[in-house]
């Protein structure tokens, strides 16, 4: 997806993933500590990285949009935190190695494989030793509902990927499910979702 591509997506007064951070990084804050080093990965207009933010985290958080990134300080601004904000394409970023304490990755299945993969590794490099990930996708199934995410079952992911990718990390918590979410008017329905929890060792 292009750069015009995003920037037409984002170019609206409106919040289009909501303001709200995503229900299942809101109920793994028992991980998120004052103080802690956060990568909110293609953070958008910021919903995820400002509630970060408001839990006491660092919070360093990366997009490819200038647009989303002028509504992300917005947000800041308005719940009143301070956050890092990057513009960069992650498929290009030079990921830091053992920089962070947590990485969300919440909804970026806008690349392909081999892309995706690049970005796996990225984030299994930048995590530092006992750092966390909160991870949220969706499945092949997905493209049945149409009711978010790219049109692609390649993008998706499953248990057993996650479980290859991952295979040298403790898997504190995977699980598939449909589900009903409602995160502004791009990500609205009954859902096919994949939700991680994972330490690196």
């Amino acid at each position: 997806m292009s750069a015009d591509f995003w920037e037409a997506r984002y170019a609206t007064e409106d919040y289009i993933f909501g303001t709200a951070p995503n229900v299942f990084l809101a109920s793994q804050a028992a991980y998120v500590r004052p103080g802690m080093r956060a990568l909110a990965i293609a953070d958008g207009e910021g919903r995820n990285g400002v509630w970060l933010a408001q839990q006491g985290a660092r919070v360093h958080a990366v997009d490819f949009s200038p647009a989303a990134l002028d509504k992300a300080r917005k947000l800041a601004a308005e719940r009143g935190v301070a956050l890092e904000f990057e513009q960069a394409d992650i498929l290009s970023w030079d990921w830091p190695e053992a920089a962070y304490d947590l990485v969300a990755a919440i909804f970026i299945q806008f690349a392909p494989p081999p892309e995706r993969d690049r970005i796996i590794a990225g984030i299994r490099r930048c995590l530092k030793p006992g750092g966390v990930l909160v991870l949220q996708g969706y499945t092949p199934k997905q493209v049945e509902f149409g009711t978010g995410g790219p049109p692609s079952a390649a993008n998706m992911y499953t248990a057993e990927l996650l479980r290859q990718w991952f295979a040298d990390w403790d898997i504190l918590h995977l699980r598939e499910h449909e589900s009903f979410i409602s995160e502004g008017s791009h990500h609205h329905g009954m859902s096919a979702l994949i939700d991680l929890v994972a330490r690196k060792r």
